[in-house]
């Protein structure tokens, strides 16, 4: 075998293996761009990096499979539904101890279905995996929730509390958590994938 035979399949062997590695790694941004959400492309903003963002959203993948995430039966929720309805009525005449009291609700139902409670950065983490699309919610609402604790805050912010917790608040419940992709999602993800690589590898006539 010649030197250029050898050559022209090495360059055969490197292309096929980039080609495999570029749809991996896309196959992946995909997946995790269908799960996260805008947690997604929030991530990606802070860590200034694809790479370095995709990492930290699969490290709370693997954080959170270690714990076993449960919906909760329909009696808890009826009863954390009541105890809702109350708190918000409460909110005309006692806005602050509300926001409190719906603090201190979401994260009892946070606990209730499996979701360690650490730190408040961790906490947020964790609910990204499973709720991404209300997870900036829980982050707007712990915000002026701890702000109106060291200092006055208008009423307006406070509902405005409230109405993010309750979003987190619903989705908890209404929701059947995942802490793992399945193959069904993954296997949509590839499909689609290799559609679009055959339909850019088309010859133009």
């Amino acid at each position: 075998m010649n030197t250029t035979i050898v050559a022209v399949l090495l360059a055969v062997l490197i292309l096929l293996g980039l080609g495999v590695w570029y749809f991996t790694r896309r196959k992946k941004s995909e997946r995790l761009r269908q799960r996260f959400g805008p947690e997604y492309d929030k991530t990606v903003e802070q860590f200034r990096s694809q790479e370095r963002a995709e990492k930290e959203l699969t490290g709370r993948e693997k954080r959170l499979s270690k714990y076993t995430i449960v919906a909760l039966p329909a009696a808890e929720r009826s009863r954390y539904q009541d105890s809702w309805s109350r708190l918000q009525e409460r909110f005309v005449d006692q806005p602050d101890n509300a926001v409190r009291d719906a603090h201190s609700l979401v994260q009892e139902v946070m606990r209730k279905c499996g979701y360690p409670l650490t730190n408040f950065e961790q906490s947020a983490a964790d609910l990204s995996v499973d709720h991404p699309h209300v997870v900036e919610n829980y982050r707007t609402a712990s915000r002026i929730a701890q702000r109106s604790e060291r200092t006055a805050v208008t009423t307006e912010e406070l509902r405005q509390a409230l109405v993010c917790y309750r979003a987190l608040f619903q989705d908890l419940l209404e929701r059947e958590p995942r802490s793992t992709p399945t193959r069904e999602e993954d296997d949509k993800v590839e499909s689609r994938l290799r559609r679009e690589k055959g339909s850019n590898t088309h010859p133009n006539h």
